[in-house]
């Protein structure tokens, strides 16, 4: 059948089929594409928190997905080739590199993208394991390499001290009080300070105002609809972790499945 990605441009986030939120298994086989656990945190990008440096794979940054974010119309997040092309840094190298205020992506091969705010001093501050904790560079990066992701999100920064600021105001939260879903959603929201980045921040009502474009070939693309930015932003680092190709089969899965199904309604 070739690849069909390309007959596949827009699904509604509703539409979508999903897993058990609580862990159980489906009664059929539907896949599952495009949609994150809207009710859990963030965590899974802890798990592997553990794993030793010399363990973690080479990451190529050509294998993320390239996308865009809208609001309405307006384009409010991207990563583009570009992004692929600048590659990511030591952790020696980014260390040295960034400023107090600076937003710090920490990645690695099969891990959730973890995302930090430079504080100074050799230190940053981050969401992790339910904590959001001041800790030195070395420790909170793990031994991945990153980044500096200040322009990804579109939205007009804070002064880089009312940034840090912001950050080290919030160390000491734990569990039940934090009001972040994830690492990146955090850190996002200490740099814009906008209340969409927060758990609950906005209303899932009436139409879906978030689109995201995913750029599969310099031909093909995919569009998902979402009703607020922390699902949007959920699903998106779904999609970092397991990769570009994984993502290209599952939406080629998905296509396939779709085909049979309306195959057999027409054959009734």
């Amino acid at each position: 059948m070739g690849n069909q990605v390309e007959k596949l441009t827009h699904l509604n986030y509703d539409e979508l089929p999903t897993a058990d939120p609580n862990g159980f298994e489906p009664e059929d086989d539907a896949p599952r594409i495009g949609v994150s656990y809207i009710f859990s945190t963030d965590d899974q990008e802890d798990n592997m928190d553990e794993t030793e440096p010399d363990e973690l794979k080479h990451y190529d940054s050509r294998d993320e997905v390239e996308c865009a974010v809208y609001y309405r119309e307006e384009c409010i997040y991207e990563r583009s080739s570009r992004v692929a092309e600048v590659g990511t840094l030591s952790r020696e190298n980014l260390s040295n590199k960034c400023q107090p205020g600076d937003l710090l992506e920490f990645v690695a091969v099969g891990h959730y993208p973890h995302w930090a705010v430079s504080v100074g001093d050799q230190q940053v501050v981050h969401l992790h394991r339910n904590e959001i904790k001041c800790d030195f560079f070395f420790d909170a990066c793990q031994g991945k390499r990153g980044r500096i992701v200040n322009d990804l999100y579109k939205f007009r920064a804070l002064s880089p001290d009312v940034v840090a600021q912001n950050a080290m105001e919030q160390v000491g939260i734990k569990e039940r009080d934090i009001c972040w879903k994830n690492s990146e959603c955090f850190a996002a929201w200490c740099r814009f300070g906008k209340r969409e980045f927060k758990s609950g921040g906005e209303l899932r009502i009436g139409k879906q105002p978030y689109k995201m474009k995913l750029q599969l070939s310099e031909k093909k693309s995919h569009v998902l609809d979402f009703q607020s930015l922390e699902d949007l932003i959920a699903e998106k680092r779904r999609n970092d972790q397991i990769g570009r190709e994984a993502v290209v089969q599952e939406l080629e899965n998905h296509l396939n499945s779709a085909g049979d199904s309306e195959k057999d309604w027409n054959d009734l």
